[in-house]
């Protein structure tokens, strides 16, 4: 079960780049590679950092990367308790300025 949740992790990785790469969000600065790919990377460091958590809670949240390295933390949790452990991994995270956690608690 573990190998095959580390595949789909590195295939979603893969993926990911390749769709950031094809439509860059408005924020980012597309002008220099370099920035762009290290706003991709700490986005997928932190997606995968949620997925290791093993918490089927943290599946809904959408994350987002400017190019000054701050993150945008979108979607659903279901408790406070998960949407603060959301923030604190991506707050935790090489490379992130700051977090804006938009998580909304589910009632």
């Amino acid at each position: 079960m573990k190998s095959l949740i580390i595949s789909a992790l590195v295939a979603l990785t893969g993926t990911f780049a390749l769709v950031a790469f094809a439509d860059p969000p408005k924020d980012s600065d597309s002008s220099r590679a370099g920035t762009f790919v290290q706003d991709s990377i700490i986005t997928t460091k932190i997606k995968a950092k949620l997925a290791e958590k093993h918490m089927s809670t943290l599946t809904d949240i959408q994350v987002d990367t400017d190019n000054a390295g701050i993150v945008w933390l979108s979607g659903k949790a279901p408790t406070k308790d998960a949407r603060d452990l959301a923030g604190m991994i991506a707050k935790d995270t090489d490379g992130v300025k700051g977090v804006h956690n938009k998580i909304v608690v589910q009632e």
